[in-house]
Order: C-alpha cells, then structure tokens, then sequence
C-alpha cells in the first residue's frame, strides 16, 4: 500500500520525501520492523521511540513518523527516507494501522466490554453463546485472543497496541468471522489504542478503584473519563444499573443507545430469585414472554451481572433461550472462579482478583457457601496504585477465616515492602494471618492446614503463566505449583 493511503485522514501531518513510496507494514516497535516498514515513534512513559529511528531506518524502514516536537538527527535517516511529522503520533498510530488493513472493522460487528471486573468472564460467556447460535466469533482479551476456535495467542495485557488490534481484526476478516467481541481497558481508550474501530456494541460491567498510579490514571475521575469514551465509540451500550458508577452513564451526553441490566434496580433485564452454591449460581431472567431459569458454571452473585450482560448483547444477536441455558451452564473461565482438581480433594480456587472489589467479591461469594474456614491467599503487584494495599489486607482480614500475605507480580519493587503495606490494613482486623513471602511456600502453607470442608482462594494472577520480577516474566503456574505440592 502506498504511504499517502495509510496516512489518509490523518490531520496536521508535515511529509518530506516520497508519498508514493510502498508500505509493507506499519509498527511502533523497532524490532518488528522489516523492509518497507513506516515506523511510528512514540514518546512513551519510560521510554522515548525517537532514540530507535536509527536502528528502524537501518533494519529497512521506508518512512520515519515524528512527533513535531521531537528533533532528529540526518545521520538517523537515509536520503531516500520518507519524514513524516504528526502532532502526535500516539493519536495517528491508530489511524494509519487502521488505513493499512483497510479498516477491517467495518467488515464485522465488534462488541467492547469495558469495566474494572467481570470483562473476562463477560467476553468468554459471550462468546459461548453466540457460537451456540452459530455465529463464529473472535476475541481479544486479557488471556488469550482466539479467531473462532483456534487461539492465535496468550496475551500480554487487556487491549493490546493498536497495531496488533488491527492485525488480529484483519485475520478475523480474512477467516470469515462474524463478530468479534474485545475486552477495552481504560488505558487503550485513553492512549488511543483502540481509535478508529467501528464498534457496534459496548458494555460497562462495573465501575471501582483501581489502575490508579502515576503511569496509569492520577485519579477516579480520569479512569471513568476514559472508559466513558466507549460509549462515543458504538451504537448500542449496555451498562450494569446496580452499579452508581456506571448507572450515570444513563443521564449522560453519549453517541449511543444505552439500556441496562441488574438484580436491585429497574432494568430493561432484571435477574431474580438468585440461588448460589459452591459450584453454581440460577436466577430466573425474562427472555421474549417467559421467565426463564438460567444455571451457570460459575458461583457467585457476580456470576448473575456478567451473565446479563452476555444475555443482552447475545439477544441482540439473535440467541434463543435454550441456546442462552445451554452455554452459561457449560462456561468455563481459566483463572476466574477457576477450581483445580487435586488427589486431596480440597477446594482449591484461583482468581485473578487484584483490586480491592474484586478481592471483596470472591472472598463474600465463597464464604456464603463455605462449610469449614475460608483461606486467602493473596499479594498485590509492584509498581501499581499503592493505596489498595492496606486495603486488600483490611478486606481479607474482615472476609477470610485465615489470611496468607506473599508475593503477586513484585515487579522493579520489594515483596518485603509491598507485604508491610498490606499488612498495615489486615492488622485493623482481628483476622489471623501468616506472612509468606515466597509464593510457592505460601501455597504449601494452605495445602497444609485445609480440611474438606475449606475453600482456599488464591487470589491476584488468576490465568497468569508467570511471575515478574525486575522486568523479567518467570514461569510460574499456579495449577503446576499445586500438582507438585500435592
């Protein structure tokens, strides 16, 4: 594709060179960059894109993207290099993926699913509906992202770079899928990621703190902001009428048609007589002119909202009751509400909760139907809002019968550091605890002291495969650890 195409609609830009010149791929990454590459350089947090021009321009780059303000060197680029200058190359990156594969968005239908929790298992629940219905559905997440049934990859975070959104559409195009369902986060919204899709729907599951640090959102107010663009984004919004949050989004100057769900509140979907149990949560919805029962494979009255949510989006495109019953019943979610089977015979869970809502949500649901003690195991990542820890310490201490604090994701900070903050909540409590560092020995630990009638929770990495400690991404397995300690 010739560089004037991919830079179509782009405003305020400044070229020097060959607009004709051909582009074989468009990236932010100068690793990925290949003969004829436009490279775009992004001042990033840590990181400024502009120090790698010179390395892009030598791996075969055709055509350099600039920030206005940046200066660079001639020695940088070659002669025959195509200059462009954006006034901000972060909002243009979007734009010129978009252009590059030939906006594969407007060939689908693409539902955004946005919230502080419930994305994943909304999205997966999604997901096993409309295929019930025989709709062939893609997803990006945040564990894996699939084209139909094949998984092309394990993601790396919620909504990845705006290129590799576009690639990942692009093949769903190409393998004739029908809708393509996304988990958006607050910082691909507002970093642009996910600029230029044509979303038909959007969801906003529910609205708390959290991703609130100095290189995510410095406040509430900017995390809501951010999320709230979706709804400027599609035609048709759904949004959760429990949550206070997000029940404003209702009253709110927004491009799309809003309609909501709930169990508490009038709603255009409303969940009733709500029974949980230890491996299943039923409530009776309205569909067409029945009420009908609806069972899912996972318990817990969060399990109701993100399976409203899944109904309203999966009505719109045409599921039927039966197909609805069939595929909430079966649904399974890697790392949310995940029990993993063990020659004890103990109920062991993994949950990917790492905010102070999400921790409240499954230590409150399990304890409803928890015979014996409740153990929660749990850390908080490094280099993320700090605030939340003695937070998660006061909750697990007021919640589980028995609290081990150890490591998550330490990331470039001290276990030891993010343990002592934790702490300084759960000692609010009368909770008992034990502090662990080491992950694997913490695990142990509850092993140890369960009987049959416990449930043990950890709680923080959910689906994740590794540990990060100093930028390095360790394996690390929660199901493996536990087969081995058993």
């Amino acid at each position: 594709m010739e560089l004037k195409a991919v830079l179509n609609g782009i405003e305020g830009l400044k070229a020097k060179g060959n607009l004709n010149v051909d582009i074989t791929g468009v990236t932010r990454d100068s690793r990925d960059v290949q003969a004829g590459t436009l490279f775009v350089a992004i001042k990033g947090f840590e990181i400024d894109g502009h120090i790698y021009i010179k390395e892009a321009v030598k791996k075969g780059a055709a055509a350099v993207m600039v920030e206005a303000t940046a200066s660079i060197k001639k020695s940088d680029v070659k002669e025959n290099t195509v200059i462009v200058v954006a006034p901000d190359t972060r909002v243009a990156l979007p734009k010129a993926v978009c252009n590059f594969y030939k906006n594969p968005s407007s060939k689908l239908k693409v539902v955004g699913v946005t919230g502080t929790k419930g994305k994943t298992t909304m999205t997966f629940m999604l997901k096993a509906i409309l295929e019930k219905h025989g709709i062939k559905t893609g997803l990006i997440g945040s564990i894996a992202n699939y084209v139909g049934d094949k998984k092309i990859c394990d993601s790396e975070r919620t909504s990845p770079e705006s290129t590799e959104i576009q690639r990942l559409l692009n093949e769903m195009v190409q393998e004739k899928v029908d809708v393509a369902i996304m988990e958006v986060s607050s910082q691909s919204l507002k970093l642009h990621r996910v600029d230029g899709i044509d979303f038909d729907v959007g969801v906003f599951t529910n609205f708390s703190e959290d991703h609130i640090s100095e290189k995510e959102h410095p406040n509430m107010e900017d995390y809501f902001n951010s999320k709230l663009k979706l709804f400027d984004m599609c035609k048709m919004g759904y949004i959760n009428a429990d949550d206070f949050h997000v029940a404003r989004v209702k009253g709110m100057e927004v491009k799309s048609e809003i309609k909501t769900y709930g169990i508490d509140n009038s709603s255009d979907l409303v969940a009733k007589d709500i029974t949980v149990t230890n491996s299943t949560v039923d409530f009776k919805v309205k569909i067409g002119t029945r009420n009908e029962r609806i069972k899912v494979g996972i318990p817990g009255r969060f399990s109701v909202y993100n399976s409203l949510a899944a109904i309203c989006v999966g009505l719109q495109y045409g599921a039927n009751a039966d197909e609805i019953k069939e595929a909430l019943l079966d649904i399974k979610v890697p790392g949310r509400s995940e029990l993993v089977p063990n020659k004890k015979g103990l109920t062991i869970m993994l949950d990917y909760a790492h905010s102070p809502a999400s921790l409240q949500n499954i230590l409150s649901s399990v304890k409803s139907y928890t015979k014996g003690r409740l153990i929660c195991v749990f850390g908080c990542g490094g280099d993320r809002d700090k605030g939340k820890r003695p937070v998660m310490g006061e909750i697990s201490g007021n919640t589980a019968s028995f609290t081990i604090i150890t490591t998550d994701n330490p990331r470039t900070e001290k276990p030891e550091e993010i343990i002592e903050e934790i702490e300084e909540g759960i000692k609010k409590t009368n909770g008992p605890y034990i502090v662990i560092v080491d992950r694997t020995e913490a695990i142990k630990h509850a092993i140890d002291m369960a009987s049959k009638n416990d449930v043990i929770v950890i709680a923080g990495k959910g689906h994740e495969l590794y540990q990060e400690i100093n930028h390095v991404k360790n394996p690390y397995d929660e199901r493996e650890i536990i087969r081995k300690l058993m």
